[in-house]
């Protein structure tokens, strides 16, 4: 292992152990992408006792769901899944169409926040903080985020432990620790969300350019990261825990 990487793999364990023993109860929204997994390993690896959940949107990609078996077969650990309310997606599809959220972003963030929004407020509920596997990297809407935030929209403290991290780092990782991931990376999906709502990456693309294509870049989020009126959180970091 090199010694940058060591390095990263040590900041990532005391991130985790803090956000576990200072803020628990603790729990990790992972969203099975290359990063998540990366979390997910140091959290089991070391049994620091946050809670892994996903969110299952009803619209994933049969490689992603097999992700939740893959950790069960590597780990012994079973990752708990939050489901959209099947009444409201039943309302959505009945007025909008199973695709609407082509049709404007509107009615995009409408569907986000049926099937991934709702459930995690549900996730989250009776936590001290969350973890994400977010890099500034990412994207446009990601380039200023902190290793540590209060996250105003649900009143926690909010922890990105690879905000740092590149991805070139990401995949060193996964080679290195033997990380299960998923399949479709190898097609050139760079971030994977909903299997309508994501494409590969094209040469020269940011990473998360395949999510949402069809809208501007600076709109590309789901609602998980977003303040209640719709703009990107940005929230003044956490004091320093050097």
């Amino acid at each position: 292992m090199s010694d940058t990487l060591k390095a990263r793999t040590e900041e990532l364990a005391r991130a985790l152990e803090r956000a576990a023993h200072e803020h628990g109860p603790a729990a990790f929204a992972s969203s099975l992408g290359a990063e998540d997994m990366v979390v997910t390993d140091a959290i089991l690896r070391h049994g620091f006792g946050i809670e892994i959940f996903t969110l299952d949107t009803g619209r994933l990609h049969a490689d992603t769901i097999a992700l939740i078996a893959a950790v069960r077969e590597r780990y012994g650990h079973e990752i708990r899944v939050y489901r959209p309310d099947p009444d409201a997606v039943a309302q959505y599809v009945l007025q909008h169409g199973r695709n609407g959220f082509y049709e404007s972003v509107d009615l995009r963030k409408r569907c986000c926040e049926i099937r991934k929004v709702e459930p995690l407020k549900r996730a989250l509920a009776g936590k001290g903080c969350w973890i994400t596997g977010q890099r500034r990297d990412q994207s446009v809407t990601r380039s200023d985020l902190a290793l540590q935030e209060h996250d105003a929209a649900h009143g926690l403290v909010k922890f990105n432990p690879l905000a740092d991290w590149s991805e070139g780092e990401v995949w060193q990782y996964i080679g290195r620790h033997g990380v299960p991931y998923n399949a479709l990376h190898e097609q050139g999906y760079r971030s994977i969300g909903c299997a309508p709502c994501t494409r590969p990456t094209l040469p020269g693309e940011d990473v998360r350019a395949g999510r949402w294509w069809w809208e501007a870049p600076e709109v590309r989020e789901c609602g998980l990261h977003l303040a209640p009126d719709g703009r990107v959180i940005r929230i003044k970091p956490a004091e320093s825990h050097a």
